[in-house]
């Protein structure tokens, strides 16, 4: 009992919590409940108005972007205009590239604003590096634990199969032999036919609480009849392969094996995503700076075209990670309601069963009580027959000695597997696998999702920044036709050449 208490348990984190209260709509803006009812169309509709709101900041973004890129064309017929009249004033005052002073600034304004924008597109980035490799170490302990609980089951699967393989071996064989030699006494002949009877009892109890739905037939197939111990022994969980069903459709019932294996191909396809993503808004930022910095207008084309694209991929990833949270959340809840209540998960399961691991509470008497003991006392009592017929029969039929020592080494392996069988049967090692599959999933799984939700929504603002502010930057850089006339007229000036030269004179004085 105080082992018992040891058994870890699980609560909703605060961020479970908080996103399970979030109020909940269906399509005609009417309040919905926020139970985890996957199948259910009217919560279907509750996920699909929160990944809308994504969409409309999608909206939002794109009309904010047009409008700069409105007030950008609008400024630069101004800014020609105002140009041709100015170029005279501030041609004396410039550097040498035709820039005014007032010019120069707004340059400046337009580059710092990119700069800042670049700057938190790669915060964001480094917040989804975090948020993405949380998520996975969530998904990893998740299908471990879901692979340990397969492994605990098939070994409970195959524990019963040996067991009823020796015990149908045991009356096939030595049992057999030994009535036709006891034919002749009765005393003998009963105590044999006492042990097939118990025997059997043993197989059906045994086959009652059987817990595998593949070596369900082991039980009546005669070619398992007399297979070796050794072929029957479970694989661990790094090594032990999983038959998954044709067409990737959910086996009925609900396998663990199936379920971790049909996990870890999905989220590997989920990290990549994300990381080639991650790496695309980084290309994407590094190369704006450079652009900036050598003031290349055809590399911050390009690079606006691609920020284009990381922007529609930011707000429809923010999409998909709302609708995650939300559900995912409303899941960590209650799990234990959703589980009981899933056919998915009960099928061919009692529902006494499933409450008995999920909770494992002390007060709680595993299900399988009954029949254990029926199949303890079956086997006391088998034993006892042999002791006796090993005192009193043996001297007066010893030609029955070998098939004797057979059923008796097919007893004590008989006890050995139901003495493991009631260790594994217990709540406690399923239980803690069930909690440690909660704990991957709705801890690190949940802020590994929140981490690249504010991944998606920093960067979707950076790059409407980048998409704003780019436009400006490349229309103040000098084109090459403006960098070659400027070079030419210095070149081509005979009388700017000849002051030049004069000056030079006039600065050597011992020339």
């Amino acid at each position: 009992m105080a082992a018992m208490a040891l058994v870890p348990s699980y609560s909703p984190s605060l961020w479970v919590r908080v996103c399970h209260a979030l109020p909940r709509l269906d399509l005609t803006m009417v309040m919905r409940d926020n139970s985890f009812i996957p199948d259910s169309w009217e919560y279907q509709q509750t996920l699909l108005v929160l990944s809308s709101l994504s969409a409309v900041a999608l909206v939002i973004s794109l009309l904010v972007v047009l409008s700069f890129l409105i007030h950008y064309c609008c400024c630069h017929r101004g800014d020609r205009s105002e140009g041709s009249e100015e170029e005279e004033e501030d041609e004396d005052a410039s550097t040498g590239h035709g820039y005014s002073g007032r010019k120069g600034r707004g340059i400046c304004c337009v580059t710092w604003v990119a700069v800042a924008s670049v700057t938190l597109c790669c915060v964001a980035i480094g917040v989804g590096f975090y948020g993405n490799s949380e998520a996975n170490d969530g998904m990893y302990q998740l299908t471990s634990s879901l692979l340990t609980a397969n492994y605990t089951l098939a070994s409970i699967d195959l524990l019963i199969a040996d067991t009823i393989s020796g015990l149908q071996v045991s009356i096939s064989g030595p049992l057999s032999s030994m009535e036709e030699l006891f034919a002749g006494s009765k005393p003998f002949l009963t105590s044999t036919r006492n042990c097939r009877r118990l025997s059997d009892n043993v197989i059906n109890l045994l086959s009652s609480i059987s817990m595998a739905r593949s070596s369900g037939g082991l039980a009546n197939d005669s070619a398992s009849i007399g297979a070796p111990i050794a072929a029957l022994t479970p694989a661990p969980p790094s090594v032990a392969p999983t038959i998954s069903p044709g067409g990737g459709i959910m086996p009925s019932p609900f396998s663990p094996g199936w379920a971790a294996n049909t996990l870890m191909v999905n989220e590997d396809y989920r990290w990549l995503s994300y990381v080639l993503l991650l790496l695309l808004d980084l290309i994407v930022c590094l190369f704006i700076l450079l652009g900036l910095a050598k003031q290349a207008r055809w590399l911050l084309i390009l690079m606006t075209i691609l920020a284009w694209l990381a922007l529609f991929l930011s707000w429809g990833s923010l999409g998909l990670e709302t609708a995650s949270v939300v559900a995912l959340s409303d899941f960590c809840t209650d799990p234990n309601t959703f589980v009981l209540n899933s056919t998915h998960f009960n099928s061919g399961t009692s529902s006494d069963v499933l409450d008995y691991y999920l909770t494992c509470s002390r007060r709680m008497n595993t299900p399988f009580q009954q029949p254990l003991t029926q199949s303890q006392r079956a086997l006391s009592n088998i034993h006892t027959h042999l002791s006796s017929l090993d005192r009193n029969a043996l001297p007066q039929f010893p030609k029955a000695e070998k098939s004797l020592r057979e059923v008796q080494q097919i007893l004590n392996s008989t006890e050995g597997n139901f003495h493991q069988l009631v260790a594994l049967l217990n709540c406690r090692g399923l239980n803690k696998d069930y909690i440690d599959s909660l704990k991957g999933l709705c801890y690190d799984g949940m802020e590994g999702l929140l981490y690249l939700s504010l991944y998606s929504f920093l960067s979707a603002l950076a790059f409407t920044a980048i998409l704003c502010s780019l436009p400006g930057a490349w229309r103040s850089f000098p084109s090459d036709s403006e960098d070659y006339e400027d070079s030419d007229s210095e070149s081509e000036d005979p009388f700017t050449s000849h002051q030049d030269s004069k000056r030079f004179l006039q600065w050597q004085p011992w020339l």
